[in-house]
């Protein structure tokens, strides 16, 4: 029974086991260096300060990155050479530094061919729980704003706008360091009158003073007065890496409200006078 400490190392007529509790062999032998061909098994002992980590091999796009799939996975599948001929499952064996934090995982050795329990499939399992680690992130909202302020003309262009970040959440699973990233992808604008606007890329932006009034991607007009409010919800879409990985897509998206922004509508009446206020201090708006 392979355990824990020093390089164990097993000839290339050794069958290596998955049990319970470890990797069963037949033989083994701590031979590094040697020039027979060799199957890399985990340390054995709880002295060598490494943690160790099958993970699943051979699968799609792996023989671009190990070309030696392509030689371990037929003989592996079927069983060729065993007595039984019970398949097998090809892993890679990962290590990383027991202190460190977070683990760096390096890889160590494989592809190879383990017998009997299907080793776990980390990787697995964290894709399994991931879309629901994104929804539980606590993606802060977009800040949003309008113009001209808080007060609107009935009638007129009303500028908004918004702005949100990328964020990244470190967390760890089944052992294992996680990142996921949550990236603004899309708007829908409530402007609070019960036009709906969205899900739309445009976010908008600020115009300056002597443009306000001007229509926009994401300006409305008003048509009654009132006091309302308006509304912001910001879709994000989510990727994740696993020890350093590569970037994988999260199902779903992150569907995140922002406070609602009061608003006041107000109408805006001309009037003609022949005189002013202080010819005529009983007229209109005097």
């Amino acid at each position: 029974m392979i355990s824990s400490s020093g390089v164990a190392v097993a000839d290339d007529n050794t069958d290596a086991v998955w049990s319970g509790s470890g990797i069963d062999t037949e033989e083994w032998t701590s031979l590094p260096g040697s020039d027979d061909e060799m199957i890399h098994l985990p340390p054995a002992g709880n002295n060598d300060g490494y943690v160790y980590e099958a993970r699943l091999a051979c699968t799609d796009g792996d023989a671009v990155i190990f070309p030696a799939c392509a030689a371990v996975m037929p003989p592996c599948s079927t069983g060729a050479g065993r007595d039984d001929d019970r398949p097998g499952t090809a892993i890679y064996w990962y290590r990383a530094a027991a202190g460190e934090n977070p683990l760096a995982w390096h890889y160590l050795s494989g592809p190879e061919c383990v017998y009997g329990e299907e080793p776990r499939d980390v990787l697995g399992e964290i894709a399994a729980q991931i879309a629901q680690e994104f929804q539980r992130s606590p993606v802060v909202p977009a800040k949003f704003g309008s113009q001209p302020g808080a007060h609107t003309l009935r009638g007129n262009e009303t500028n908004v706008w918004a702005e949100a970040a990328t964020q990244n959440f470190n967390l760890t699973m089944i052992g294992q360091q996680v990142i996921i990233t949550a990236t603004p992808v899309a708007y829908t604008w409530d402007y609070g009158d019960g036009s709906i606007w969205g899900p739309t890329p445009f976010h908008g932006a600020p115009l300056h003073e002597d443009r306000i009034g001007e229509q926009t991607q994401t300006s409305h007009v008003y048509t009654t007065t009132g006091r309302l409010a308006i509304g912001l919800m910001t879709h994000f879409d989510g990727t994740y890496t696993v020890n350093g990985g590569p970037e994988l897509p999260i199902p779903g998206q992150g569907n995140i409200p922002s406070t609602p922004l009061p608003l006041t509508v107000w109408r805006a009446e001309t009037h003609l006078y022949a005189d002013n206020c202080l010819q005529n201090p009983q007229g209109v708006g005097c």
